[in-house]
């Protein structure tokens, strides 16, 4: 005769891998053409100058220079450096 219980199946315990989501580079950082600055899902940011957006809406540099919010922090920009100062 068994002396456990029967153990039913339970359909909790299962948990996704975290995505790493949100902001990278904040106002005013240095940053080189490519740079990842926002990893989101949707448009909770929107691309300003100098700013491209990819297909998993995330948020990427064009250019070098300073990372620049507006729009109630909703637009982000890239203010290009000058070709003197990053030499």
């Amino acid at each position: 005769m068994a002396h456990k219980k029967g153990q039913g199946s339970v359909r909790n315990g299962r948990d996704s891998v975290s995505k790493r989501l949100g902001v990278k580079r904040y106002g005013g950082e240095l940053v080189s053409a490519g740079s990842i600055l926002i990893r989101q899902r949707g448009t909770k940011f929107i691309a300003g100058k100098n700013v491209g957006t990819g297909r998993d809406w995330t948020l990427f540099a064009l250019v070098d220079g300073k990372v620049a919010f507006d729009k109630d922090s909703r637009r982000v920009n890239i203010l290009a450096e000058a070709a003197s100062a990053v030499s």
